[in-house]
């Protein structure tokens, strides 16, 4: 099974395709939010103040995602549109990514809509995907799937950066102004990447083809807030997973600027990312390997412990002087470690325990509030910690940021997982009784 990852997955090929999704999209987050067009937005577009408008546009699109989530996912579920969800969301976001190679100097306003439009539909769409997780994978093996998807984005986020760091070095776009078709490959490699998944994902229809009112949705979103008290452990998790997202979301959105306070620019920016995602991979596999023996909740504590050193690596860094910092960047790759195996291990870990307290007939209503969820904990934690970092400085911002983590495990421990998995499988069964 450790050579072969599908070895025993009677589904290998729909597995699959879900996992190329995570494969293709990766180009969006890798590129996009977190390394090249963050950097160039701040350096070409917007030179003045880039950081506050990056901050903004990144806290206000997600701001969007967290008000249409439950409703996308309610709408998902009830009519069995998970699939066209995915299909419209992704070639929109493909669309224009692409047209991000079209900005200039002063064209703020146009990057700001383009990146926020496109934004809105990436984070739909993954919210979405995460919603197949409890139909294509059983309890048994739902924290090695899961792992497998996350996996695959680090192989795609792998491949992508070794591209990119070869296309610069070859053809010397070394310079930011030179990046336009890096937005371009961004874009292609997305759209090319879900046509497996368009053809091998399958979802599970409504037992009963629902008449389209305009009222369904609400309904069943009401019918779940009423129900709020049947998934407890569900909402006691997605509470701790608020309050640790704030913080893996700043990671995500201010990555790269942290790394070029420690002074590190282009190419070997590039560098510095391809050793997290290959740390951050590796994550990701020893997840799929271990955590359905070790428990979603355990696996997930753990990570946040990692977390927790981590970040209490990079706030001791943050006390010594700008220029030792700069001239000991060797401190700075080896606490990058910690980023990586965090980042591949909480993601793939959290979203299983998800997916083990999700009712089959509620996969992408629920997967839509967790992805409500850790967008709201993007807006928040995006904007704290760039209101601390612009107002208090480095090491407050990375007090902050421990934070986050600290308070995040303390919650998680209030978890019980077996309870968890019990409420669903009930829901299924009260589901089932009750269809005719």
């Amino acid at each position: 099974m450790r050579l072969d990852p599908l070895s025993g997955v009677p589904n290998k090929r729909e597995v699959l395709a879900w996992g190329l999704y995570d494969l293709a999209n990766q180009s969006f987050t890798l590129l996009i939010i977190t390394v090249l067009f963050p950097i160039y937005f701040k350096k070409i577009v917007s030179p003045g103040n880039g950081d506050a408008l990056w901050a903004y546009a990144g806290a206000g699109s997600l701001a969007i995602v967290v008000l249409a989530s439950p409703f996308v996912g309610a709408l998902a579920d009830q009519f069995g549109f998970k699939k066209r969800i995915l299909l419209v969301t992704g070639v929109l976001c493909s669309l224009l990514t692409i047209s991000l190679a079209l900005l200039g100097p002063g064209d703020v306003a146009l990057a700001l809509t383009l990146f926020i439009v496109a934004n809105i539909c990436y984070q739909l769409g993954e919210n979405t995907l995460a919603g197949f997780l409890p139909e294509i994978a059983t309890q048994r093996n739902m924290g090695r799937v899961s792992a497998i998807g996350w996996t695959m984005g680090y192989v795609g986020a792998l491949a992508l950066l070794i591209i990119v760091v070869g296309v610069m070095l070859v053809f010397g776009l070394k310079d930011e102004a030179s990046w336009r078709p890096f937005f371009v490959l961004a874009g292609v490699w997305f759209a090319l990447g879900m046509i497996g998944p368009m053809v091998e994902l399958r979802e599970t229809k409504p037992a009963v083809r629902p008449r389209v009112a305009p009222g369904a949705v609400l309904a069943r979103l009401a019918q779940t807030v009423r129900q709020a008290s049947h998934y407890r452990q569900l909402a006691r998790f997605l509470t701790a997973f608020f309050v640790y997202g704030l913080g893996v979301q700043t990671i995500i959105y201010f990555a790269g600027i942290i790394a070029r306070d420690f002074g590190l620019e282009g190419a070997m920016l590039l560098v510095y990312t391809l050793q997290i995602t290959v740390t951050a991979g590796i994550a990701a596999v020893l997840t799929g390997i271990y955590q359905d023996r070790a428990g979603a909740r355990n696996t997930v504590m753990i990570f946040l412990g990692v977390w927790i050193l981590t970040c209490t690596g990079l706030l001791v860094l943050t006390l010594i002087p700008t220029d030792a910092r700069i001239a000991n960047q060797w401190a700075f790759w080896v606490v990058g470690n910690g980023v990586g195996f965090g980042l591949g291990g909480i993601g793939a870990s959290s979203r299983a325990m998800v997916g083990r307290f999700t009712p089959r007939h509620k996969t992408a209503e629920f997967f839509g509030l967790w992805g409500m969820t850790y967008k709201s904990a993007g807006v928040v934690g995006v904007l704290s910690f760039g209101q601390v970092k612009h107002s208090l400085g480095d090491t407050a911002s990375m007090v902050v940021l421990t934070l986050f983590f600290v308070v995040g495990l303390v919650l998680v421990t209030r978890v019980r997982e077996t309870r968890g998995v019990r409420a669903a499988r009930r829901s299924e069964r009260t589901q089932a009784s009750s269809t005719p």
